[in-house]
């Protein structure tokens, strides 16, 4: 039980692994979780991660009930303290990949909303069910859900709780692919090793970029955006990957020059 962080060539696999309680999260997972979303940042072997349910029944169902929720509403707890957990405040710029696999309620749902790129197993669910128990989703949802699908699909998910399918997910914008059950950790490490030939400094730059010019007024964004463009284009990546093109060969970035993968790191 716990969280799971294991490489694989430069793809780093996070595994919220508690299947029998559906992938819940105590106390210690929202920090152990926290803690590989920060080794994944610092660890120059990794250019890629992604982050799944072990079992087939749940992606993660959110803060166990039992022990999470409880040190909340009794005050015992901020929840400013999963923030790392959630990706709030992060400055990690190498992509997050989200293998859905089922249930995906609550807390699960906030953290699969702090990833980039998103498949979901056919049988995927999904749910905010936090106003049917008196609380609001508040992991980083009423930021990020608005920011990332229509209004009229974020309100109704907020407000009513309702539980949606995996292809009404797909509809509403929450993920980019539905997939088998069977397939979806093959497709998901697909992506993950498509991603792992791009440039690091490239996606890192995209994922810098995309988080600071959100909210800048348009001028401004403008501005840091070329600043940002310019810092791209006059890297050592840049260069390798324009000679390759010219010499109609694949790139060898700079920045994926990385030492062996490790064994498998456990948090806790």
């Amino acid at each position: 039980m716990g969280i799971r962080l294991d490489r694989t060539d430069r793809i780093g696999v996070i595994t919220i692994d508690r299947p029998e309680k559906l992938n819940a999260l105590t106390l210690a997972m929202y920090d152990d979780l926290g803690a590989a979303f920060a080794e994944v940042r610092d660890d120059p072997r990794i250019a890629v991660a992604v982050l799944t349910g072990a079992g087939d029944r749940a992606f993660c169902v959110g803060a166990d009930l039992g022990e999470s929720i409880p040190a909340l509403t009794e005050e015992r707890f901020d929840i400013s303290e999963w923030d790392a957990a959630h990706q709030k405040h992060s400055t990690l710029e190498k992509p997050v990949i989200a293998a859905i696999n089922g249930l995906c309620l609550g807390g699960g749902f906030e953290i699969m909303l702090s990833t980039d790129i998103r498949l979901a197993s056919a049988d995927a669910e999904f749910a905010l069910p936090e106003t049917g128990v008196g609380v609001v989703p508040a992991g980083g949802t009423l930021v990020r859900l608005l920011r990332q699908i229509p209004y009229a699909f974020a309100m109704d998910l907020m407000l009513r709780g309702t539980r949606i399918d995996a292809e009404m997910a797909l509809r509403y914008g929450l993920v980019n692919r539905v997939v088998p059950a069977a397939s979806l950790h093959d497709e998901a490490m697909g992506v993950a090793e498509e991603l792992i030939t791009k440039s690091s400094t490239a996606l890192a730059t995209v994922k810098r970029a995309v988080r600071a010019l959100a909210d800048l007024p348009e001028g401004e964004a403008f501005r840091l955006e070329a600043r940002l463009g310019q810092q791209a284009f006059a890297s050592d990546d840049a260069r390798e990957g324009l000679a390759a093109f010219a010499e109609r060969r694949a790139p060898v970035f700079p920045s994926g020059e990385a030492a062996a993968p490790g064994a498998g790191i456990p948090f806790s």
